[in-house]
C-alpha cells in the first residue's frame, strides 16, 4: 500500500522553527519528485517547495530563504526545515510524490499522484 505520512507540525511562536518529515511506505521515493504544499483556512492549496530525484530544489517566493527541503534516501524520507516562521505560514502542510513526467505544470503545481494526510502548523504572533 502506497502511503505518505507527515509529521513534525505543531504550535510555535513567530520567529521559531519546525522540521516537517514525510515518510514513504509501500514505495521508494527515489525517482520521484517530492513536493510540500500547504492550505490555510479559506485559501487554496499552494506549493511551498519541491525536490527532484537529483536533489534540485524549488521554493515558493514566500518561503525562499527561510525553508529548506532535503531528502534522506536511506530513511525514505523528505524533510522541510522551516525557520523564521511567520503567522502567515499557519496552514495544514502536505507532502506529495509524483514521477517527473507527471508534473507538466511545474514542480509546485498540484499534479502529484500521492498525497499524505497533512500536519498542522500554527504560528502565533
Amino acid at each position: 500500500q502506497v502511503q505518505l505520512v507527515e509529521s513534525g507540525g505543531g504550535l510555535v511562536q513567530a520567529g521559531g522553527s519546525l522540521r516537517l518529515s514525510c515518510v514513504a511506505s509501500g514505495f521508494t521515493l527515489n525517482g520521484y519528485v517530492i513536493g510540500w504544499f500547504r492550505q490555510a483556512p479559506g485559501k487554496e492549496r499552494e506549493g511551498v517547495s519541491a525536490i527532484t530525484s537529483d536533489t534540485s530544489t524549488y521554493y515558493a517566493e514566500s518561503v525562499r530563504g527561510r525553508f529548506t527541503i532535503s531528502r534522506d534516501r536511506a530513511q525514505n524520507t523528505v524533510y522541510l526545515q522551516m525557520n523564521v516562521l511567520k503567522p502567515e505560514d499557519t496552514a495544514v502542510y502536505y507532502c506529495a510524490a509524483a514521477p517527473l513526467e507527471t508534473l507538466v505544470s511545474g514542480y509546485l503545481s498540484d499534479d502529484y499522484n500521492y498525497w499524505g494526510q497533512g500536519t498542522q502548523v500554527t504560528v502565533s504572533s
